[in-house]
């Protein structure tokens, strides 16, 4: 990484490269095929015809910083090649940036992990369950603890949600938005997916865990307690402690992690920490 990006010249002019490459026309002069040329103790490009100024940092997560951009990007790589997630304090190591500038940089990648829009409908087979994260290891009241529900293509994409209770009325609405209907659906013998509705829209089956049933005629929840295991292993030995208000991005995340496990995450996040002008 420090290869590629040995200074915050080389970060610039890569996001400059990627967001304004493609730009057929000055947006100032209209002048086709316009040269830019980089403006000295400035964080910009200036066109050769009109003296236009461009700044690529607008619009991003580097916008108005402070931080020099190779932190930003051993950052974003920081991130890209952990499994577990990685918390303020070691990239307050790592960088070599104070706590506060470490806490926000990690919020912000974060963010850029979140994906949202249409994001399409998961199909055959579908694995559901919820997690129960937060309250003292021992604490066995699930009331105390904030649910996560997760519905996991097998093979494919994971879908999650953080809800106030994890129940019919909860777990209905989250299916029907993320999984086509008449697909096969796996789920334990919890009462949550025993909803009329659940029968008709789902080619609905379950498995008895209870009865240590955990594999029986191809029904399994398997796939998508091990996204948990990963989930819990990570916030209780990477972060400790994640309040109810932030889960929501922690589990945003590591849904991002799964959904792009094949894929260079390095790159996907500097292509949405820098987004693409048309």
């Amino acid at each position: 990484m420090r290869n590629q990006f040995p200074d915050d010249d080389a970060c610039l002019q890569y996001l400059f490269d990627s967001r304004y490459g493609g730009l057929k026309a000055c947006p100032n002069c209209g002048v086709i095929s316009p040269k830019y040329y980089r403006v000295k103790k400035r964080m910009s490009f200036v066109c050769k015809e009109c003296r236009f100024q461009i700044y690529p940092l607008v619009g991003t997560i580097f916008e108005k910083t402070t931080t020099p951009l190779t932190d930003w990007f051993h950052a974003l790589y920081l991130f890209s090649v952990s499994k577990n997630g990685v918390s303020a304090k070691e990239i307050e190591r790592q960088v070599g940036v104070s706590y506060k500038t470490a806490h926000r940089m990690a919020k912000m990648i974060r963010i850029l992990m979140h994906e949202s829009g249409k994001l399409g409908f998961l199909g055959t087979p579908v694995e559901v369950d919820e997690a129960y994260i937060g309250g003292k290891k021992k604490q066995t009241d699930k009331d105390k603890k904030t649910p996560v529900m997760a519905v996991l293509e097998v093979g494919g994409h994971v879908r999650t949600l953080v809800v106030p209770r994890a129940n019919s009325s909860t777990a209905l609405p989250f299916l029907e938005n993320n999984v086509r209907v008449g697909s096969m659906l796996h789920t334990d013998e919890s009462k949550i997916y025993k909803h009329s509705r659940v029968k008709v829209v789902f080619d609905h089956k379950s498995i008895r865990h209870i009865a240590k049933e955990f594999v029986k005629d191809g029904v399994t929840t398997n796939h998508v307690e091990g996204f948990f295991g990963q989930l819990k292993r990570s916030l209780d030995g990477t972060y400790h402690a994640v309040s109810p208000y932030y889960l929501h991005s922690y589990v945003s995340e590591f849904a991002f992690r799964y959904n792009h496990r094949h894929e260079k995450i390095f790159q996907l996040l500097l292509a949405k920490a820098g987004p693409k002008v048309l």
